[in-house]
């Protein structure tokens, strides 16, 4: 971060003016350094939502919502999915570099070997309804982890925050396998040590106590592929939830069932899942037969129906994870021979109306990652409450790496936005017969 230049900022009310550096990073937009403002003014910079705001330095993720461009510790996102696996990303978001052959054997085989959950965990879940949306109940057993493990819950440790990575990393595919058992009434499947990561997730999901599994190498580079492209995504509403969470010193547990409460809404980690609810209610309605009656709802700004998996808030181009996906969503379709099923139809049919509608094109709502992982899951069995649980297990370790990062910040403290205040100035309590 270097400073070169320097913004003045003038006032019509008297106040003096003020000098603020320019930080420029090394791509991206300059940031103006206000936190000098409220002592040299006075006053406070008003901005919901913090659009202009950068809340702090990050060398992790860095995205060009206009080129369309993701990039992880540098490494553009088509590259990453198309040459490393999960396991290869979490150990790059970690550390800064993708790992080299005895990193990656060493870095798999601390994580395979932390896959188990202690078996107390399973009359935690029991607590939970059997009809409990997936997102509560891993809310409840990602912050309960912080009552199994004393040993790594100090934030300002180096080494009992990378004991809690690993532990978070390794248990959270064990967790939402138990978490998607339990609401269907089936039994725990066991981690095995011989399978990946990914492999040994849809084992936990899809196998039984009656039958070994057979692994579909189709389907398990989907879902890593699902893995990758949600691992992190710099600093939107989850990940600043777990960056504020743990600048008050939390143990990291607490912290990432932060993330993943916030990460429930379907404006953010739900919104694979709305798609999904989209597509079913377009069958409901008449299927793709009807679609044009949807779409044409979709165009009047009256009728309050809105397209769910299109355009994004961050891309004003296409969103390179989609690319990926359309990619992933097609060989999985093949593979399972679903191309004729009535639902994927009329994924295809919306696709299709997308890319070439003028209406959508102009408006730059192009299928997002979205539309395409929601297809993918639906398509290899997961059920679409689980979406979420599944998005929140991917961006684990994007939200371990931004903590790592702030608590090792010199420059973080406590996190403390302030406030425009409109609501009643200074008055008196009446006694109760005057009121």
């Amino acid at each position: 971060m270097s400073t070169e230049h320097k913004a003045t900022l003038s006032f019509t009310d008297g106040t003096p003016s003020v000098e603020f550096p320019i930080h420029k990073g090394t791509i991206g937009p300059d940031v103006i350094d206000i936190r000098k403002l409220y002592g040299s003014t006075g006053k406070f910079t008003y901005d919901p939502g913090f659009l202009s705001t950068a809340s702090c330095n990050s060398s992790i993720t860095y995205i060009d919502g206009d080129k369309g461009e993701l990039l992880y510790r540098g490494y553009p996102i088509e590259q990453l999915a198309q040459q490393c696996d999960f396991m290869d990303v979490c150990y790059l978001l970690l550390n800064g570099e993708l790992p080299n052959v005895a990193e990656k054997a060493t870095f798999d085989d601390l994580v395979t070997k932390h896959t188990m959950v202690n078996d107390q965990m399973n009359f935690f879940l029991r607590g939970f309804r059997r009809d409990a949306h997936p997102m509560a109940v891993m809310t409840g057993l990602v912050g309960g982890m912080s009552a199994f493990y004393p040993d790594s819950m100090n934030l300002l440790d180096k080494n009992q925050r990378d004991i809690s990575a690993i532990r978070l990393i390794a248990k959270m595919p064990t967790l939402v396998a138990m978490a998607y058992k339990y609401g269907i009434g089936a039994p725990n499947i066991y981690p095995k040590n011989e399978l990946g990561y990914t492999a040994n997730f849809m084992r936990m999901m899809f196998g039984n106590p009656c039958e070994e599994y057979k692994v579909n190498d189709v389907l398990v580079r989907a879902m890593d592929r699902i893995f990758i492209l949600h691992a992190d995504h710099e600093q939107n509403a989850s990940t600043s939830t777990v960056r504020l969470c743990a600048s008050s010193g939390t143990n990291p547990f607490a912290a990432i069932a932060a993330g993943v409460a916030c990460l429930w809404g379907p404006s953010h980690g739900g919104a694979n899942e709305a798609c999904l609810n989209m597509l079913t209610e377009i069958q409901a309605n008449g299927g793709v037969e009807k679609i044009g009656d949807f779409i044409a709802k979709v165009k009047d700004k009256d009728s309050g129906v809105r397209l769910m998996g299109f355009g994004h808030r961050v891309y004003k181009n296409y969103d390179p994870r989609a690319k990926l996906m359309r990619e992933t969503c097609h060989e999985v379709l093949n593979e399972l021979g679903l191309h004729d099923d009535p639902l994927f139809k009329i994924a295809m049919a919306l696709e299709k109306i997308a890319l070439e509608d003028e209406y959508f094109v102009k408006r730059k709502l192009y299928p997002n990652v979205d539309f395409y992982s929601g297809i993918v899951q639906k398509a290899i069995g997961i059920p679409v409450p689980l979406f979420t649980a599944i998005f929140a297990l991917a961006r684990t370790v994007g939200w371990i790496a931004q903590l790592n990062e702030m608590i090792a910040d010199p420059e973080y403290k406590i996190g403390r936005p302030r406030q425009l205040f409109n609501g009643a100035a200074h008055r008196n309590v009446k006694p109760i017969d005057q009121r």
